[in-house]
């Protein structure tokens, strides 16, 4: 006999206008506490102090210190994502411009190393129970470099090279983050690959996307 398929789990129902507050206090009581001491800096009972809300509420909202870190991620992409559509960026390649914008991402991150390695750790510390929100992150770098490319209707072997761009910048902030990448290498290494999103671009020519 064939396994009757499962229901669709039900979506969550949209949160409500007080509802959103919380959570953006929330989200904004993490990242300065994590800007602040990075990681281990993040405590649920301090997260609660600083956002004004009860204990219970915040595990309601985040079941754990890595769901409310992975979602303070996505929060930081979201606004990364609107500046970068406020002032899209230059040149006529798309690799010229994913590599601007990544850079730009880069140097976002950089300016607050500590909250950017407690979002990276969590990430990596993430399990299966995180898998949503982990899917949430790499959708909205995906995005971010699906904009920067400008093309309407990318190709599967472009698509793919996204993928691949997106797993080399993740990649880099981590051996940045841990002190075995200098900037100067993180560059170098977003600039290669993103020739790759464009066949047409010369295989000894470096973007001329700026920094």
């Amino acid at each position: 006999m064939r396994a009757e398929a499962k229901p669709p789990v039900p979506a969550s129902p949209p949160l409500t206008e007080r509802q959103e507050a919380r959570r953006r206090r929330i989200l904004h009581a993490s990242a300065r506490l994590a800007g602040r001491g990075g990681f281990d800096a993040v405590q649920m009972r301090e997260v609660a102090e600083l956002s004004g809300v009860a204990l219970g509420t915040l595990y309601r909202y985040f079941p754990s210190k890595i769901h409310l870190l992975v979602a303070t991620m996505q929060d930081q992409l979201r606004h990364l994502h609107t500046t970068l559509r406020k002032r899209p960026p230059g040149g006529d390649r798309p690799a010229d411009r994913v590599a601007e914008t990544l850079m730009r991402a880069f140097r976002a991150l950089q300016r607050e190393p500590r909250l950017a390695e407690a979002m990276v750790r969590a990430l990596a510390f993430a399990d299966r129970s995180v898998s949503t929100e982990v899917d949430t992150v790499s959708r909205q770098t995906t995005a971010i470099i699906l904009d920067a490319t400008g093309l309407e209707n990318p190709t599967p072997e472009q698509l793919s090279a996204v993928r691949v761009i997106e797993h080399t910048w993740h990649s880099a902030l981590i051996t940045w983050l841990s002190g075995r990448a200098s900037i100067a290498q993180v560059r170098m290494d977003i600039e290669t690959v993103c020739r790759l999103i464009d066949p047409t671009a010369a295989a000894g020519e470096a973007p001329r996307g700026g920094d």
